[in-house]
């Protein structure tokens, strides 16, 4: 069975992907990644950045040298997963995105970091905060949320996938998003998709951005669809 990385997005973790590991077993080898600063990882000295998320990417498909790899990411896991095919040509086979905001600029960092806030989220969103600090700490969940908008701000400041990274890659890639997505456009997504040398787009109905919100049938109806056209593994 060919190999599968399942990258989780910001503020989120690898345990986000228990069930659908499971399931996606049957059919690969499925592998999970904790990026850099969640969980009970430490955030480095320098911050947070997406260029470290794709290094860890490509650090970790290192290991497996002589196997392919396919890999599904949710929302930032997408764009690192991207980034990494832009960067590191032949690493990866396919990619599949979901949730993923592709265009980003000042402007859109601003609007995204505005809500990270720890007294802002404990205020209006406390069951929010409290999934935070069971997932990442106690107090180490604030300090992430510090490091998600240096992030952000570096990737609205120089994003790391344009129209013309997009256009180099050169594998297959489906772009999802949910109808329902209050952060990421399917205009936007459309888009990229149409930038890809091998882009696909689909779009989820009734389905909003947080990935516990996500029909899991619905998913993997589409994760099936597209990797029956782009693994060796049988169906």
């Amino acid at each position: 069975m060919e190999h599968l990385l399942l990258l989780h997005g910001a503020l989120g973790h690898s345990d986000d992907f228990s069930e659908l590991e499971k399931t996606l077993s049957t059919r690969f080898r499925a592998h999970k990644l904790l990026f850099a600063g969640h969980g009970n990882t430490p955030i480095p000295a320098k911050g947070l950045n997406m260029e470290l998320y794709v290094q860890q990417i490509a650090a970790y498909i290192a290991g497996y040298p002589t196997e392919p790899f396919h890999i599904f990411g949710y929302s930032m896991g997408g764009y690192a997963a991207l980034a990494c095919a832009a960067q590191y040509p032949g690493q990866i086979r396919s990619v599949l995105t979901l949730a993923t905001k592709l265009q980003w600029s000042p402007e859109a960092a601003a609007k995204e970091t505005a809500f990270l806030q720890p007294d802002i989220i404990a205020t209006k969103v406390p069951r929010y905060a409290a999934q935070l600090a069971e997932r990442h700490g106690a107090t180490h969940w604030k300090h992430l949320l510090s490091g998600i908008s240096g992030l952000m701000e570096r990737l609205g400041a120089q994003p790391l996938l344009t129209e013309k990274e997009l256009g180099e890659i050169d594998i297959p890639v489906q772009i999802m998003v949910g109808d329902c997505d209050n952060m990421v456009s399917m205009d936007e997504s459309r888009e990229a998709a149409a930038s890809l040398k091998s882009g696909r787009f689909a779009v989820l109905p009734g389905t909003a951005h947080p990935f516990e919100k996500v029909r899991s049938s619905l998913l993997l109806s589409l994760i099936y669809d597209f990797w029956a056209d782009h693994s060796s593994t049988p169906a």
